[in-house]
C-alpha cells in the first residue's frame, strides 16, 4: 500500500533529457539530466539530439528512481512535456511516458513547458502573484496570470534572448549553450559599441541586433569581450524597459525571473533595480532548477492531475508550436 504518492516527470523538449521525482507536495526527490551538445560552432541538430534522448532515457530514469528511492511501482502518475519543443526530441520524451503509464496502468499528464518553467519557479521561491519574466532558448515573454491562464503583456517578436546569446556565441566559437560563456566573455568587457536597441510597444525584437553584432565581430574591428559586454547591455535593456512598463501597468508586487538565461547576473541586477524602483519583491528561480529539467515536468504534472486534467494515450499528441496563453490552468485563481 502506498503511503506517498509520487509523480515522474520526463523533460525532452530540445537539448535536454530529464528525469525527475516529486511528491504530490512539492518535495523534490530527484532531477536527473543528460544534456545533448552539439559540436563546436553548430546548434541543436533536432534528430541528433532525439537520438541522444533516447540512448540516454533508459540510464537517466535509473538514475532519478534510485536517487529518490523508490521503485517505479511505486510512482503514482507520470508527466511529459507535450510541448512547445523540436519534434523528434518532445516525440522521444511522450514515447517513454506513453510506455511507463501503459506498463504500470497509471494516468498521463500532459505539460506545457514553459508554464513548467514558470510552475517550479514559484514552488521554489515561494512567490505568490508575479509578474514573470521567462527567458530561455524557447522563451522570451511578460506573463501574469489573469482569467485562468498565464497571459502574455509582453514577448520577443522573432527570436528569444536564449536564441540570441546561442547564435552570437556560435559565431564567436563559444560552446552551446552560450549564454554562460557570453556572460563570462561580457564580464571582461570594458567598451560599450554601438548596436540597435528595438522595442515595439510592450514586445522585443532582437533578430536586427543579432544581424548587427555579428557582422561587427567579422569586421574584427572590436574586441570579442566588448560586443559580447555591448549585446548583453543592449538586450537586456531592452527586455528591462518592457518588464518595468508591465509591472506599472499591473501593479504587482512581485517580480519573478524564470528559465535558463535567468542564471545571468547582469539581467538579475537590472530586473532587481526595476522591482525596487516599484516596490515589489524581487524573485529569481534557483540555479539548480532554471534550466530544462524534469522537475518542472512533474510538479506542473501534479497541480494539473489534481485539478483534474489527464491524457489518453491516443491524444498524447505533440506540439511543437503550444503558445502558453492557450492553456487553461484550472489550480490558480484570478
Amino acid at each position: 500500500m502506498k503511503t506517498e504518492k509520487y509523480c515522474l516527470g520526463i523533460e525532452s523538449t530540445a537539448h535536454t533529457y530529464g528525469v525527475s521525482v516529486v511528491t504530490f507536495d512539492g518535495k523534490i526527490l530527484s532531477d536527473e539530466k543528460s544534456i545533448y551538445k552539439p559540436p563546436l560552432g553548430k546548434g541543436i541538430h533536432p534528430r541528433e539530439s532525439a537520438q541522444h534522448h533516447a540512448t540516454i532515457a533508459p540510464t537517466i530514469l535509473r538514475e532519478a528512481l534510485k536517487k529518490a528511492n523508490i521503485q517505479a511501482k511505486d510512482i503514482s502518475i507520470v508527466a511529459f512535456s507535450q510541448g512547445p519543443g523540436l519534434g523528434p526530441c518532445l516525440r522521444t520524451g511522450a514515447t517513454t511516458a506513453r510506455t511507463i503509464a501503459s506498463y504500470l496502468n497509471i494516468p498521463l499528464i500532459p505539460v506545457h513547458h514553459a508554464i513548467g518553467h514558470i510552475e517550479l519557479a514559484i514552488l521554489t521561491t515561494k512567490a505568490k502573484d508575479p509578474l514573470v519574466v521567462l527567458v530561455s532558448g524557447g522563451h522570451t515573454c511578460v506573463v501574469a496570470f489573469a482569467g485562468g491562464r498565464w497571459r502574455v503583456f509582453g514577448e520577443t517578436e522573432d527570436i528569444t534572448l536564449g536564441n540570441l546569446l546561442d547564435s552570437y556565441g556560435r559565431e564567436a566559437g563559444l560552446p552551446t549553450p552560450s549564454g554562460p560563456t557570453v556572460e563570462v566573455d561580457a564580464e571582461k568587457g570594458k567598451k560599450f559599441v554601438d548596436l540597435p536597441l528595438t522595442i515595439k510597444g510592450n514586445n522585443v525584437s532582437y533578430s536586427g541586433l543579432l544581424t548587427a553584432v555579428i557582422n561587427k565581430l567579422k569586421e574584427g574591428k572590436w574586441r570579442r569581450e566588448d560586443l559580447s559586454y555591448s549585446l548583453q547591455e543592449v538586450a537586456f535593456t531592452a527586455l528591462a524597459e518592457t518588464a518595468e512598463r508591465i509591472l506599472a501597468f499591473t501593479e504587482k508586487k512581485e517580480l519573478l525571473l524564470a528559465g535558463g538565461v535567468a542564471t545571468n547576473r547582469r539581467l538579475q541586477s537590472m530586473l532587481k533595480t526595476i522591482a525596487k524602483e516599484h516596490n515589489a519583491k524581487f524573485y529569481v528561480v534557483p540555479k539548480e532548477y532554471s534550466g530544462d529539467c524534469g522537475a518542472q515536468i512533474a510538479w506542473t504534472g501534479i497541480l494539473a492531475y489534481t485539478h483534474g486534467v489527464e491524457i489518453s494515450i491516443e491524444k498524447s499528441i505533440v506540439k511543437p508550436r503550444w503558445r502558453l496563453d492557450r492553456v487553461p490552468i484550472p489550480w490558480r485563481k484570478g
